[in-house]
């Protein structure tokens, strides 16, 4: 499983509220949320004081420069890691929230992926904001934007999303179908499960599209698809986060 096929924070969250309700010991969460990535520091020490404290769900944001949705209220430094991240993961009961750290260590001829999950405070979140969350309609906004921003796409001059996107996809699919729906808890809601599904491979394509931006054919086509691009992973980034967020208060027994 690649550590670029979904957000860190998006499997830590799920994984993280059933270490809360007592069905996942905290020593196992990052074996499970994170089976890619060879260390982690601060995530089991951070999710152990926070069930101590009563806590019952994690919830994740996925936030992009000038795009804040999702966030809870919190200082400028949780604001700006996270948006630098582009992902934190955070508890509405108690307040308080994880930014990742994805670093190489290592030399050249063995390297290992770390995590290092730093701690920032935050005010607590109604759930209600979540539990009101309609998925069926977030659903259907994601694929309405995806059909009109691929046909912009295309009228751009350049193939929509590029090779290094479709090879992106076909690792997405890898992982679907080898290590079982991108490697969530058991146990979630089956229309949660596929707008995580179809928000998880549209959010690959456009970060790997945005990374072949040179495809185009001139800078004002470039332009254009970049432009375009960003909207969509927005979107995208937007409902995987609140996919996960659901999944997630069904775990912790409020839906």
């Amino acid at each position: 499983m690649s550590v670029h096929e979904l957000p860190a924070s998006v499997r830590v969250s799920l994984w993280a509220t059933r270490v809360l309700a007592g069905e996942l010991p905290a020593v196992d969460l990052p074996r499970r949320a994170l089976p890619d990535i060879d260390e982690t520091t601060g995530l089991v020490e951070a999710v152990t004081l926070w069930r101590e404290l009563g806590e019952r769900v994690v919830l994740v944001a996925l936030p992009r420069p000038g795009d804040l949705a999702g966030m809870p209220h919190a200082s400028p430094e949780l604001v700006a890691a996270a948006t630098r991240a582009e992902e934190c993961v955070f508890v509405p009961g108690v307040g308080g929230a994880l930014v990742p750290l994805l670093e190489i260590f290592g030399t050249t001829h063995d390297q290992g992926w770390i995590v290092r999950w730093q701690t920032h405070g935050a005010d607590p979140v109604p759930t209600h904001r979540i539990e009101a969350l309609d998925l069926g309609q977030t659903e259907l906004a994601l694929r309405t934007e995806l059909a009109e921003l691929t046909a912009e796409l295309s009228s751009a001059g350049a193939p929509p999303f590029g090779e290094a996107a479709e090879r992106s996809a076909q690792r997405a699919r890898a992982v679907r179908e080898g290590a079982g729906r991108w490697g969530l808890p058991p146990g979630l809601p089956p229309r949660a499960v596929r707008v995580v599904d179809l928000a998880g491979t549209v959010l690959a394509l456009t970060d790997a599209g945005l990374d072949s931006a040179h495809a185009s054919v001139d800078a004002a086509s470039t332009t254009r698809r970049t432009q375009v691009l960003r909207r969509l992973q927005a979107h995208a980034a937007r409902a995987l986060a609140d996919a996960t967020n659901v999944a997630a208060l069904h775990l912790a027994g409020y839906r």
